[in-house]
């Protein structure tokens, strides 16, 4: 499959092809099934499958705008809304909506909320009220996405690293996470903190402040702040991330995503 989806993203008369056709067909189910993933951790970092994500753009002109019923509503689009999901004991609230080419694990709870084409939703994961996740993204095992947080996609440049969520994050109310930003294990955003590859994330717990941009390390606890920026015109306050603590290994995983808040009077 790889080989015919390299072949047809430099000649793109291919998507008259049959056999083409089917090896996008077969990609985009695949990434349904879970069997492949835009990126993945291979044990030394994580790696983006570029092919999955050209599959992903040829699989847009390769398919025709339908009318689909799903009542009392009606769509008309190119990607078909995905089925079957109680098989794998997934509870989809009404309003929640998931795109044919992105993968939900066992048990994941989807309050009304939106999953694109492309991304990966590990078991055990709250998608909460109105929070998206947006193409080629990668959710981990048992991470809580608050009410209207906003994990951004990416499928082009193809290199592009997605969004990345690592198991056992919270992510609070109204955070934004884009440009292929990760979030390492089990840490813990406070609400609005928005994270883009350029935003400055500043450890300061010790003396001295450490700076970070483009991950989270693991367990930490993150709010958002400000820092001053010297202009021509003047100092202007310029938002970031302050990572102000860790979770405590000897607290609970699940009962620490809010306690983790608290412990350092963050709102959730």
């Amino acid at each position: 499959m790889e080989d015919l989806i390299n072949r047809a993203w430099n000649d793109k008369s291919l998507l008259k092809d049959a056999e083409t056709l089917a090896a996008i067909k077969n990609t985009i189910q695949q990434l349904t099934e879970g069997t492949l993933r835009v990126a993945e951790n291979k044990g030394d970092g994580w790696v983006v499958n570029e092919w999955v994500k050209k599959a992903i753009l040829l699989y847009f002109p390769s398919q025709k705008i339908e009318t689909m019923d799903a009542f009392p509503f009606q769509y008309i689009d190119k990607v078909p809304l995905q089925k079957g999901l109680a098989a794998r004991e997934i509870r989809v609230v009404p309003g929640a909506v998931v795109r044919v080419g992105a993968y939900i694990g066992r048990h994941v709870i989807l309050m009304p909320s939106f999953v694109n084409i492309g991304a990966y939703v590990d078991e055990g994961t709250m998608v909460d009220t109105w929070a998206t996740v947006g193409s080629g993204a990668q959710i981990g095992k048992h991470v809580h996405l608050s009410g209207g947080v906003g994990i951004g996609g990416v499928l082009e440049p193809v290199q592009a690293a997605p969004v990345i969520i690592e198991d056992g994050c919270f992510i609070g109310s109204r955070c934004i996470v884009v440009e292929g930003v990760r979030v390492e294990k089990e840490a813990v955003l406070g609400a609005n903190v928005v994270l883009t590859m350029s935003t400055k994330i500043i450890d300061i717990t010790g003396t001295e402040p450490i700076e970070y941009k483009g991950f989270i390390p693991p367990r930490s606890v993150v709010i958002p702040g400000s820092f001053t920026k010297h202009y021509p015109a003047g100092d202007y306050q310029v938002p970031c991330a302050l990572i102000i603590g860790k979770r405590k290994e000897s607290t609970d995983k699940k009962t620490s995503l809010n306690d983790a808040l608290r412990e350092f009077n963050v709102a959730g």
